[in-house]
């Protein structure tokens, strides 16, 4: 448990948010397929990037870590070895899909097992695809849940039309196709987040992107680069909404991605009314990166859904917390896959701002919050359930709140964001 700072008089000054964890992710699953070495800069040293770290050790993979600097010793695409441990995933449902559709190629077999989390969240998104394409996947529920079990082999290509707007599911399918006879290709509803695509290509794959359709030619092999890391926007989202809530406040972050596939959380910012501005953008041809400053707000409640959606999934708890402090009502909708996140988000995230007085109600899809609502706690204890995303929107809550306020759970914040009460803390005038 952790005692948080609350009723907090401003928050001023600038930091650097830790590396993308997403593209933290791939930049060591593609360096480990890659042929040659590949180098990477302001890695996510967080718990889910150290559990895909870990698996590709156990896949025969020589990569070393310093800190946020990782060197991976690529295998090429067939030099993967049949791991002779289970492959550990801990909390990350990353490393669990893009690594499935890794080894639906790998002629051996491997098994995968994660947290008490992960074994709830639903695999068969993933595996069902990968079975069509040729690998053997089982498991819980005829391989919907983990423990996993896969032995891959020889694949071919499908055309894949995805129920979700999902990178994970598009990641690991397009993965697969790498490995498969002919081209495949994943269309969905609406774009997900592109990271896969944009490192496919600085590894030197071929990719094509046609509207929401996105495919690859199989037995294309990947040459070991160098990955500059942007920092994290989901976890920047977290201090921008701060600076635009708590009075007085004036926040900096450095380079942070900016790729427009991630960036909904600026829109609905600027939709609401905040005072944010963007400089010193970088490195537009691969992974843009810039500098963010927010300012103390006056904000209005909006409507969110759509193809917004999935440009900030991971973004909703820290956006209800804003709109608590908007005028009006604001409407978050088409957003059931937080049910699937690390908890039921949409539950966990109604019932602890309810504690503090929000005024907000779940519904099938989203939620609906009427603001603006002065947020009070008699020294009462909130739950991270777990999740990362929750912990750090209730930290920030907190900083709004009167009152004594203590975290349940607040380690679960290392999964995402090691430094998280460190930065907040520097910031605190």
């Amino acid at each position: 448990m952790k005692r948080l700072r609350t009723n907090v008089s401003s928050l001023r000054g600038s930091i650097e948010v830790p590396g993308d964890k997403s593209i933290s992710h791939r930049a060591v699953m593609f360096g480990a397929i890659a042929n040659g070495t590949t180098t990477i800069a302001n890695f996510l040293a967080g718990e889910d990037c150290l559990s895909t770290i870990d698996c590709f050790r156990k896949l025969g993979v020589s990569i070393t870590q310093n800190g946020s600097e990782v060197v991976v010793k690529g295998k090429g695409m067939e030099g993967l070895q049949e791991p002779m441990e289970i492959l550990n995933v801990g909390n990350s449902g990353t490393t669990t899909r893009l690594l499935l559709g890794i080894l639906a190629g790998c002629s051996f077999h491997a098994c995968l097992i994660g947290d008490e989390s992960i074994a709830k969240r639903p695999m068969g998104r993933v595996t069902k695809p990968l079975q069509q394409m040729g690998a053997k996947i089982d498991g819980r529920e005829h391989g919907n849940y983990t423990p996993l079990s896969i032995r891959g082999g020889s694949l071919q290509a499908i055309d894949y039309r995805s129920p979700v707007a999902s990178a994970q599911v598009k990641s690991a399918i397009l993965l697969a196709g790498m490995q498969a006879d002919g081209t495949t290709s994943v269309t969905e509803p609406h774009k997900s987040r592109d990271h896969t695509e944009r490192m496919l290509k600085l590894f030197g794959a071929e990719v094509v992107v046609d509207g929401l359709t996105v495919s690859v030619t199989g037995k294309q092999a990947l040459t070991g680069t160098h990955v500059d890391v942007p920092g994290d926007i989901s976890s920047a989202a977290f201090f921008l909404v701060a600076g635009a809530i708590v009075p007085n406040s004036e926040i900096t972050l450095k380079n942070v991605g900016l790729n427009p596939t991630r960036t909904g959380i600026i829109d609905v910012l600027k939709q609401m009314g905040a005072d944010i501005t963007i400089e010193n953008i970088q490195n537009e041809e691969s992974e843009p990166m810039g500098d963010i400053t927010v300012r103390t707000s006056e904000l209005n409640g909006i409507e969110i859904g759509g193809e917004l959606i999935p440009r900030l999934i991971d973004e909703i708890p820290i956006i209800a917390l804003l709109a608590t402090q908007a005028e009006g009502t604001t409407v978050i909708k088409d957003a059931s896959e937080l049910k699937v996140k690390e908890t039921n988000r949409i539950d966990t995230v109604v019932s602890e701002l309810k504690k503090l007085g929000a005024d907000i109600e779940a519904t099938e899809d989203g939620m609906i919050i009427r603001g603006k609502t002065k947020l009070k706690a008699n020294n009462l204890m909130v739950d991270s359930y777990g999740d990362h995303r929750i912990g750090m929107m209730l930290a920030v809550a907190a900083c709004i709140t009167e009152g004594g306020l203590t975290l349940n759970r607040p380690e679960a914040i290392a999964v995402s964001y090691p430094s998280f009460f460190a930065h907040l803390q520097q910031l605190i005038k």
